[in-house]
């Protein structure tokens, strides 16, 4: 099956979860209908529904190579409470998958540069891995991730392998640094200086908190990076997926539909505080 969007709506059933952080955990399932990660496009978001509850949107974070669908969800509400209680096993349900993708093929042969904060990790894990599965896709790949503290890091299992990879640089920073942290202390553009990126064959894919994609962006344009091989994407509160309710709306555009990734200069007058 070809990867492309496939609104459809199946019943996953729990193959795994594990634990994160203290209040974040990750889903493994697999699907009724046959789907397998292979036909979820990295950057794409799915609805996961509580049977008699709610659905939530929650970005894919497996990638095309692996066996189970995956899913990295914050506990913060009722539906995700229910979901992070399931046990392998058990059923949810699932509507997608949703919205645009990371435009992969604009990054080919160029430097890319991976920069997540927080829960903006999952949605570029799948773009990671395929790095790793393929590393002459890119001109060496540059993962900056940073999350308020130690304790908050996603994925901590995955860095050995990830440090280990050939073309993979990964860099991480904290907020606030604990007595055992050895690592970087600030917010993520303290990464940048020493990425050494290269912003003639650079390409930026961003995800986190839209301040940090605010001054992310502001770093790499006064580093030369041109807008238009900057990519971010966005969160909004999506209800329906499709672009009917206007939750999610964003000056003539809806996050759902037209998003979640954008091309920078198309979400340039979006932001939260100006002289981005």
């Amino acid at each position: 099956m070809s990867r492309q969007t496939m609104r459809t709506f199946t019943r996953g059933t729990v193959r795994g979860v594990r634990k994160e952080t203290p209040d974040t955990f990750t889903l493994h399932f697999d699907l009724g209908d046959g789907r397998t990660p292979a036909d979820f496009m990295p950057g794409q978001f799915n609805m996961l529904y509580v049977f008699g509850v709610g659905e939530v949107p929650i970005s894919v974070a497996s990638y095309g190579g692996e066996k189970h669908l995956m899913h990295t969800i914050r506990s913060v509400g009722r539906v995700t409470n229910l979901l992070a209680a399931l046990a392998s096993g058990s059923s949810v349900g699932v509507r997608g998958p949703f919205g645009q993708g990371w435009p992969l093929a604009e990054a080919k042969g160029k430097q890319l540069l991976v920069i997540a904060g927080g829960l903006g990790l999952p949605p570029l894990r799948p773009v990671i891995e395929e790095g790793i599965a393929e590393p002459g896709r890119f001109d060496g790949m540059k993962v900056m991730y940073g999350a308020r503290t130690p304790a908050d890091l996603i994925y901590t299992y995955e860095y050995p392998r990830w440090h280990a990879a050939d073309g993979c640089d990964l860099l991480l920073t904290v907020d606030r640094g604990a007595s055992d942290w050895k690592g970087n202390v600030g917010v993520v553009t303290t990464l940048f200086p020493k990425a050494r990126i290269d912003p003639r064959r650079a390409v930026a894919f961003i995800c986190g908190p839209e301040l940090m994609l605010k001054f992310s962006i502001l770093e790499l344009a006064k580093m030369g990076v041109p807008a238009e091989r900057i990519f971010v994407s966005l969160e909004r509160n999506m209800s329906c997926a499709t672009g009917t309710c206007g939750h999610c709306q964003l000056g003539p555009l809806f996050i759902c539909r037209d998003g979640p990734v954008f091309s920078y200069p198309k979400v340039r007058g979006f932001f939260p505080r100006e002289g981005v």
